[in-house]
């Protein structure tokens, strides 16, 4: 299973937020942002939190190559 977070991204950009500003209001290091793809459930709910949105707002489940 793939995830992209171009949603996540495009919120910043309108918020205008950077990545290090949801780091240090989320609590998380920016390793892990840099890492986006191997996330945790928690960071990401740490991040829709700081951000009030619902995972749905923030990243889209794409379907695997094989399944395409």
């Amino acid at each position: 299973m793939d995830v992209s977070y171009n949603k996540f991204f495009k919120i910043l950009i309108d918020r205008k937020m950077k990545k290090k500003d949801i780091c240090e209001l989320a609590g998380i290091g920016t390793s892990t942002m840099a890492k986006m793809a191997n996330v945790s459930l928690d960071v990401l709910v740490r991040i829709c939190r700081v951000l009030d949105c619902t995972m749905d707002d923030i990243l889209d489940v794409l379907p695997a190559e094989s399944e395409k």
